[in-house]
């Protein structure tokens, strides 16, 4: 076999060049601390890595939009609490204003107080957020979700509330249901006495004896005085025509019962108590609960307390109204600001959850293209190493020449 002296100068020089770029590339790893620096270095390991980059920058962006969420939640509830202690106030004020000792100009100051109370809760229940986002917005974009006219407060977002996912809380809560479906009377049924009546006679709001014997019908309960006697009568006055409740019906016909102030009238599942001095033909109303709003409430209680052409009866009836329906539209905020605390909790949780993907990500991207260091010192060494074999080859190689054995 004959190997010429250019072919093997030209296999040292290639080996040469072979080696010095293997100790470069080697020592750029060493350098930059990755064994993958671009995608021809693996390419494989450099779409693992891009792979775990883009989903560390998808937890980023996610977790951005988290804390905005999750501030404009704990506003959500520190307002909530603020609204709280206002109508626990206004509540104070109702049970004051029903003291018999109070002067007319008394309870017009009580409801005058009662009503900055309630301008002060209708600015809360807009408030915004640091971007100006308002805080009951619901589902909507109005700048103002709650507008106070002359025919009461209107909620003019979009009810409903955005539901948490894997990553996110709801930025607004729905001022809807927060604010405005407060059930009027008991949450079952409501009392009011006939506009005609002309006796002292007041009720209290009425409790629900039997939940599966209520009809939700609306009734008449009837008074008739005769002498020193006080009977009534109750009709079920959505049945067209109306029919008699109490006395039950029986042959023969029973009689009425026996009015008693302060003694429960019980019927069709449901109780209620009135009070006083009724005349004859004087009337209890019974409909079933409709959906008000707090400001409503407020409203009706400021204009009874403050209305000075109330009987005592009709005040005391106002006042027990408003106290319990103040009470239902206190749990409500109370039950929005619980949902509000929740909401925070869950925060905190995805919060957790995300540093553990970034954590797992974060190692996903260094084992594909992170640099072993006691590795890379070991293959640099070696490469080192073979540059210098190379190196020393190359040179004897140019020694080859028929001209160094001339004598």
């Amino acid at each position: 076999m004959r190997l010429g002296s250019a072919n093997t100068y030209d296999r040292a020089l290639q080996n040469l060049y072979s080696r010095q770029t293997e100790l470069s590339n080697q020592q750029e790893k060493l350098t930059s601390g990755k064994n993958v620096n671009r995608p021809s270095d693996d390419p494989t390991g450099a779409a693992q890595a891009e792979r775990a980059l883009t989903r560390l920058a998808r937890i980023s962006s996610d977790n951005r939009s988290l804390e905005v969420q999750r501030s404009a939640i704990t506003l959500a509830e520190s307002t909530l609490g603020d609204a709280t202690s206002l109508v626990q106030k206004l509540r104070e004020l109702v049970i004051t204003a029903g003291n018999a000792g109070y002067s007319a100009s008394d309870r017009k100051s009580v409801a005058q107080e009662m009503s900055g109370l309630r301008d002060q809760l209708f600015a809360l229940a807009n408030a915004r957020d640091a971007n100006g986002t308002p805080l009951f917005g619901a589902l909507g974009s109005a700048s103002a979700p709650f507008t106070d006219s002359s025919g009461g407060v209107s909620f003019n977002g979009v009810a409903g509330q955005r539901a948490s996912t894997e990553t996110s809380i709801p930025g607004t809560m729905d001022g809807q249901a927060v604010w405005m479906n407060v059930a009027s009377g008991n949450g079952s049924f409501a009392l009011s006495t006939g506009t005609g009546n002309t006796g002292n006679l007041w009720t209290n709001t009425g409790q629900v004896l039997t939940p599966a014997s209520l009809t939700g019908h609306n009734y008449t309960i009837t008074f008739s005085v005769v002498g020193a006697a006080t009977t009534y009568s109750v009709q079920d006055t959505t049945n067209i025509p109306a029919t008699t409740v109490l006395p039950a019906p029986a042959v023969p016909p029973s009689p009425n019962p026996t009015y008693t102030p302060g003694q429960a009238i019980t019927f069709d599942g449901l109780s209620l108590v009135a009070n006083g001095a009724p005349a004859n033909g004087d009337t209890v109303q019974v409909v079933p609960s409709t959906t008000t709003n707090l400001f409503k409430v407020m409203d009706d209680a400021i204009t009874a307390i403050g209305d000075p052409n109330l009987t005592s009866s009709q005040r005391a009836q106002a006042v027990g109204l408003a106290l319990t329906q103040v009470d239902t539209g206190m749990n409500q905020l109370q039950a929005a600001r619980s949902q509000a605390g929740e909401w925070m909790n869950r925060a905190d949780n995805i919060q957790d959850a995300q540093e553990g993907r970034t954590l797992q990500l974060s190692a996903d991207k260094s084992r594909a293209e992170e640099l072993d260091m006691v590795k890379g010192i070991s293959d640099f060494t070696r490469f080192q190493t073979g540059y210098q074999t190379a190196l020393q080859s190359y040179a004897q190689v140019q020694k080859l020449s028929l001209f160094n054995f001339i004598s």
